[in-house]
């Protein structure tokens, strides 16, 4: 059974009540039990991990105890090269999901250090976009439809 890591970062913890008109209403217990559901259908194991620390992140992407990592690197998106070298030292295909549309916000917030190591990015669609990863993770690793517009 493929392994998937979601890797939720900085405040990502306080979902639900931390500016709900942006992140939504949900909270990251939720999400996490939408994301478990998602993948037991998709055949996935999925393991998920929240930290406020840049540290750990970079060391949860390094054991590298997965298939393929979604994560959501919330505000260290804009500021971790470190994330982003972990990322590319390890070598595992990795989509980027963001709740928000981080196009639409602020203008700091335009810019990702992980896009350019990402395989892929999800932004925009609230805790859905972790559900869409899972799907685009089944074809990347296998298994799923390879071209579903057929």
């Amino acid at each position: 059974m493929p392994r998937v890591k979601v890797i939720h970062g900085p405040n990502l913890n306080m979902l639900g009540t931390r500016e709900p008109e942006v992140y939504g209403s949900k909270t990251l217990t939720e999400i996490d039990r939408c994301i478990k559901a998602e993948a037991r259908t998709l055949g996935i194991e999925a393991e998920t991990f929240q930290t406020n620390s840049e540290s750990a992140i970079v060391d949860a992407i390094q054991r590298a105890d997965y298939d393929l990592l979604i994560i959501n690197p919330a505000a260290y998106t804009h500021t971790s090269i470190a994330i982003r070298d972990a990322i590319s030292a390890v070598g595992k295909p990795v989509i980027e999901v963001h709740l928000s549309n981080i196009h639409k916000r602020e203008k700091f917030r335009r810019h990702s250090f992980i896009a350019q190591v990402a395989t892929g990015q999800i932004s925009g669609f609230g805790p859905e976009g972790y559900l869409l990863a899972l799907r685009a993770a089944r074809g990347i690793l296998g298994g799923g439809e390879k071209e579903p517009c057929n």
